[in-house]
């Protein structure tokens, strides 16, 4: 049955190196709860199909698939992923608005032997969740701020469920990297950093905390969906900045790196 599952998606990439261990391969999610102010992937929010204007020319972003019908693209890397520790990511947009096909599909990919993650913010109700838990190796999870109105402010949504969520995941003993992207103005004080390592140090079995520097790489993409850019004229976060940060985080204990 899983390999029948349908959803959609926009993009899939291959012999990446971010998003989990070795080489993979991204499965990019159309859809998502929320709306990020530095997203860079806008094309991912909206579950609809969507036309996109890049480099002066129109071009659509969606398409329905099956799970039997990506699987051949996602196992030609295979021996990639062996060599280096690698395997399938599930991305977005945020895969857990289509839970089911993410389940489908981390099914197959397990069948095939392949190592499995999601990088999601785990903002869903935690059945959703649950249903993937059997197929899943590790769990990139994004915790933005230990304050929800602030949260809210910048991300649409408050922070209650995620931060249940991510108790509930650590006690299922599915490997858990908590990840938090570094936005000036909204997350880079050392109060801030500090208070998100802490709460990550406080989960059972979790061991990582990565921090991701804020970046500007999916601007462009606003203006092709006819939609302005909220964090306009931020500029990323210096080496220094970052390092200071990285250096805050480490009190609490938990191994941190720069990026994912």
């Amino acid at each position: 049955m899983a390999y029948q599952g349908k959803g959609r998606i926009f993009n899939i990439q291959r012999f990446s190196i971010h998003d989990g261990p070795g080489i993979r391969t991204i499965v990019f999610f159309k859809g998502c709860y929320m709306r990020c102010a530095w997203c860079c992937n806008p094309e991912s929010q909206e579950y609809g199909i969507e036309t996109i204007v890049e480099n002066g020319k129109e071009k659509t972003v969606g398409r329905d698939v099956t799970v039997e019908e990506i699987m051949p693209e996602l196992l030609s890397d295979a021996i990639f992923y062996r060599r280096s520790g690698g395997g399938i990511t599930l991305s977005g947009g945020e895969c857990l608005a289509q839970h089911e096909f993410a389940r489908d599909l981390l099914e197959a990919c397990k069948n095939e032997g392949l190592h499995t993650a999601v990088e999601s913010t785990a903002n869903a109700p935690f059945e959703k969740i649950r249903a993937i838990l059997p197929f899943l190796d590790l769990y990139l999870m994004d915790v933005k701020h230990m304050d929800s109105a602030k949260h809210r402010e910048y991300t649409g949504v408050g922070n209650e469920l995620i931060l249940a969520n991510a108790r509930k995941i650590a006690e299922s003993g599915v490997e858990l990297i908590i990840r938090t992207p570094v936005i000036p103005g909204f997350n880079d004080t050392e109060g801030e950093i500090r208070a998100i390592s802490r709460f990550a140090a406080s989960l059972p079995g979790v061991k990582e905390h990565h921090l991701l520097p804020y970046h500007r790489l999916g601007q462009d993409k606003y203006a092709g969906l006819g939609r302005s850019y909220a964090l306009d004229g931020v500029e990323p976060p210096t080496k220094e900045r970052m390092e200071y940060l990285l250096s805050c985080a480490e009190t609490s204990g938990l191994r941190c790196q720069i990026g994912g």
